[in-house]
C-alpha cells in the first residue's frame, strides 16, 4: 500500500444543506513527517515545461492557464504532490486517492513505470487548464491514454453543478462517474466504481474499455459490468484496511445497505444521506476512528492493535473540503476549507480561493519544526492530546467548533459586503488564519497544563 493513502468524500449539490458541491479528501503519509503548504499558484508561476521527479515524463504545457490554490509538499524533491485546489474558473480538483487493482487488468494493460504520470503530476497537469469538472475528466483521460501511469489512483473534480469521480485502470485506461446530485460517495483505498453503464450520460471512460473487457474476458460477473469486480481487488487487506471505512461513514450518514458489515466488499458506491450534509458533518466523519464501536483504537487495551484502519490517523497530512457554492457571486463561490495535521485534533478553516496570496502560517511551512506553522502546531497538539485522549477530546472538539464558528462568521461578514476584490478576500483569509492559530495555540497551552500535572516527578 502506498504511503500516500487517503480517504475521499464527495457530495452532489442536492445532498448538501446549501446546494454547494463538495470534493473532500484527507491526505495521508507514512509515520514520518511530511510538512504541507497552502499556496496560490499564479499563471506566471505555472511552468511552461514540466518534468516529473518520479519518472522520466516530461512535456510542454499550454500557455493559457488559470490561477489555482494547492497544498503541495514543503519538500518538493520527490515531486510537487499539489493534492487539491480550486482554480479561478471555480473548478475543484483533488488528486489522488490511492486505489487497488488486480493482476488480470495489469497483465492486459501494464503500468508505464518508465515515463508515465502519477500522483505527483496530476493536479499540476490538469487544474490550471480546465473550466468545468467534465473538462477535467477529459483532459486527464487524454493524458492517461497518451502517457500512461505507473500506479492506480482515483481523482475527483467539482464545479457549481457537477461532481465527477474518476479511477485509473491499468496503465492507460480510465473510467469516471458523475456523483448523483442527491448523493454522496465515500471512497477508501480500493477500486470504488461498481455498476457501470456505458450508455449513460453520467459516465465516461476510455473509448475502447468495453471492448478490452470483452476481448480479454476480464468480467467474472454473470450480468452487467461491475467495475469493482472487474478491475478491483478482494483481498484480506481490503477487509481490514478499506471496506470498514466505507461501512462506518455509510452507517453514520445513511443510505447504505441494511445489515452490512465492516468487512463487506459490495457496499454501495453512491448513497443518499438521511439528512443533507454540512461541512461540520463532513469534518466529523473525516475525523472518525470508529467512535461508539468496539473497533475504536482508543478502546483497545494497551499494546493491542485496532482491528480496522480508521480515517483519522497520526498519518493525516491535510484535509481539504473543496466547496463550490451556488447562489453567491462567482468571486466568492470557491471555498478551500483546509486543516493541516491529524484530523482528530485539527480544525477546518473556510479560505476563499479567489485571492492574491495565502496566509503565511499555512503557506510558509518549514521542513524543520516550527510551532508557529499550522502544520507543526497541530502536530504538537496531537502529540499531547493523543496520549491523554479522554481528557483532551472535549477540549479539542470545543477548539474545532470555536474556530469553525468564528471563521464562518468572518466568511458571512465578507460575503455580505457585496463587491469584493481578491485583495479583500486575501485579507479575510489572513484574519481567519489568525483566529485558527490563536485558538489552537490556546488549546496547546491547555494540554501542556493538563499533562504537566500528570508528570511522574512529583513529591
Amino acid at each position: 500500500m502506498s504511503e500516500h493513502t487517503c480517504t475521499m468524500l464527495l457530495a452532489g449539490r442536492q445532498a448538501t444543506i446549501d446546494g454547494s458541491t463538495i470534493v473532500c479528501r484527507e491526505e495521508d503519509y507514512g509515520n514520518e513527517f511530511d510538512p504541507q503548504r497552502f499556496v496560490l499558484v499564479h499563471p506566471a508561476d505555472q511552468p511552461d515545461h514540466y518534468e516529473s521527479k518520479g519518472s522520466r515524463f516530461k512535456t510542454d504545457l499550454p500557455k493559457a492557464r488559470y490561477a489555482y490554490t494547492a497544498t503541495p509538499d514543503a519538500d518538493d524533491s520527490a515531486g510537487i504532490f499539489a493534492a487539491g485546489g480550486i482554480n479561478t474558473a471555480n473548478v475543484a480538483m483533488s488528486a489522488t486517492e490511492t486505489i487497488t487493482s488486480n493482476a488480470r487488468i495489469r497483465a492486459v494493460d501494464p503500468y508505464n513505470v518508465v515515463d508515465g504520470i502519477g500522483e505527483e503530476d496530476f493536479l499540476t497537469l490538469v487544474l490550471p487548464y480546465i473550466s468545468s469538472a467534465r473538462e477535467g475528466v477529459k483532459r486527464l483521460g487524454r493524458l492517461l491514454a497518451k502517457y500512461g501511469t505507473y500506479e492506480a489512483n482515483a481523482v475527483a473534480f467539482g464545479d457549481h453543478e457537477e461532481v465527477w469521480y474518476m479511477e485509473t485502470i491499468g496503465g492507460h485506461h480510465w473510467a469516471a462517474v458523475r456523483v448523483p446530485d442527491d448523493a454522496y460517495v465515500i471512497a477508501p483505498n480500493r477500486f470504488n466504481i461498481a455498476d457501470f453503464d456505458f450508455n449513460s450520460p453520467t459516465t465516461m471512460c476510455s473509448p475502447d474499455l468495453k471492448q478490452l473487457i470483452d476481448d480479454y474476458h476480464l468480467n467474472p460477473g454473470r450480468t452487467g459490468y461491475n467495475f469493482r469486480l472487474i478491475f478491483g481487488s478482494a483481498s484480506n487487506q481490503d477487509q481490514v484496511y478499506n471496506n470498514p471505512r466505507a461501512w462506518y461513514v455509510q452507517s453514520r450518514l445513511g443510505g447504505g445497505r441494511s445489515g452490512s458489515r465492516p468487512t463487506d466488499y459490495d457496499l454501495p458506491f453512491a448513497c443518499v444521506p438521511t439528512n443533507k450534509l454540512t461541512v461540520e458533518v463532513v469534518k466529523q466523519v473525516m475525523s472518525s476512528h470508529y467512535q461508539d464501536t468496539t473497533f475504536d483504537p482508543y478502546q483497545q487495551k494497551t499494546g493491542q492493535r485496532a482491528p480496522f484502519r480508521s480515517i483519522a490517523l497520526n498519518r493525516n497530512l491535510e484535509l481539504h473540503v473543496l466547496q463550490i457554492r451556488n447562489g453567491v457571486a462567482k468571486a466568492i463561490a470557491g471555498v478551500h476549507w483546509l486543516a493541516f495535521g491529524p484530523n482528530t485534533f485539527n480544525a477546518l478553516v473556510p479560505f476563499y480561493a479567489n485571492v492574491t496570496d495565502t496566509p503565511a502560517a499555512y503557506r510558509d511551512t518549514s521542513n524543520q519544526y516550527t510551532p508557529t506553522n499550522m502544520y507543526w502546531l497541530v502536530h504538537t497538539v496531537t502529540a499531547l492530546g493523543d496520549r491523554y485522549y479522554r481528557q483532551s477530546q472535549p477540549l479539542a472538539e470545543q477548539c474545532s467548533e470555536d474556530i469553525m464558528a468564528i471563521t464562518r462568521h468572518c466568511q458571512l461578514v465578507t460575503d455580505r459586503q457585496g463587491q469584493v476584490t481578491p485583495a479583500d478576500l486575501t485579507a479575510a483569509n489572513d484574519q481567519m488564519a489568525t483566529v485558527a492559530v490563536n485558538r489552537l495555540t490556546k488549546l496547546l497551552g491547555q494540554l501542556v497544563g493538563m499533562t504537566f500535572k500528570k508528570e511522574k516527578l512529583q513529591y
